[in-house]
């Protein structure tokens, strides 16, 4: 795993020297010439101004800081296992002068969630927020939760919970990290919809965490919730059951091609009518 070092800015100056006549201790004139070496003049290196400077005190002041300020200080320095380039954890990023150190530490939890998918039955379930019929539902469930007190002036690292994660995990069951300030998140915030098969590390909306509290997620969706039964069950080989939407995969497939039921020799069509 990559460690992130503080940015260093170094500032260039060149100096001269200069010349003028010594006399001599004897009282003789003597001439004194010195060369100067002409280098050309460097700029000074733009400094950077960083996002938060420290004080006098070898800390960034964060009293009186409300929830959403805390939030988004957070949302900047923690990183998601697919944004921390290794995939074997979440991080907490320390850069200097850029993210602190904070002069009073934060309270972050980090929860991850199991997701048990099970196809949606009958066409009376609920609809999404944008009216759309969802074509899956989910039960959630914390599987592991830690609390770190951050403020910038050391990495941390949450590995995940391998079980969850495992690569051989159902075909049913998803996986979903949330990071949130304060206290963990109680069962009115957590989300009421996550959409499958619409997810991607730059976009934000696949979840819908209903607080403001939480500065960031990944979603690991289930493999294949197309074969799952409403309980969350697999009732079929994945690979027998081609996702919803999915285009087949053969360039020529037979079944759209049937053999037709009559047939004609090529060279009838070609030969002269009989007179």
């Amino acid at each position: 795993m990559p460690a992130v070092a503080a940015l260093t800015v170094a500032v260039l100056f060149t100096g001269g020297c200069s010349s003028g006549d010594d006399s001599s201790l004897s009282g003789d004139p003597s001439e004194s010439v010195t060369r100067v070496s002409e280098s050309p003049t460097l700029s000074p290196t733009p400094s950077i101004t960083p996002a938060y400077p420290t004080g006098a005190s070898g800390c960034h002041s964060n009293k009186g800081w409300t929830t959403e300020e805390s939030t988004e200080w957070v949302r900047r320095y923690v990183h998601t296992p697919k944004d921390s380039y290794a995939g074997d954890g979440l991080r907490v990023v320390s850069l200097p002068g850029y993210n602190g150190p904070l002069c009073r530490k934060i309270s972050v939890q980090i929860e991850f969630w199991k997701l048990v998918y099970g196809v949606a039955k009958g066409d009376n379930g609920n609809r999404l927020s944008d009216g759309r019929k969802p074509d899956y539902y989910f039960d959630i469930s914390r599987v592991k939760r830690v609390e770190l007190h951050v403020d910038g002036s050391a990495e941390q690292t949450v590995a995940l919970p391998t079980s969850l994660y495992a690569t051989d995990r159902s075909p049913c069951v998803g996986a979903l990290v949330s990071v949130t300030v304060g206290k963990p998140l109680t069962s009115k915030e957590l989300p009421k919809e996550v959409r499958v098969g619409d997810s991607s590390r730059y976009r934000d909306d696949t979840v819908d965490f209903r607080s403001k509290r939480v500065a960031g997620h990944e979603l690991s969706e289930p493999s294949a919730p197309q074969v799952c039964s409403p309980d969350g069950k697999p009732t079929a080989d994945p690979a027998d059951v081609p996702t919803p939407g999915s285009q087949p995969t053969d360039l020529y497939p037979t079944d759209l091609y049937p053999t037709p039921d009559y047939s004609f020799d090529i060279g009838d069509v070609l030969r002269s009518p009989t007179p």
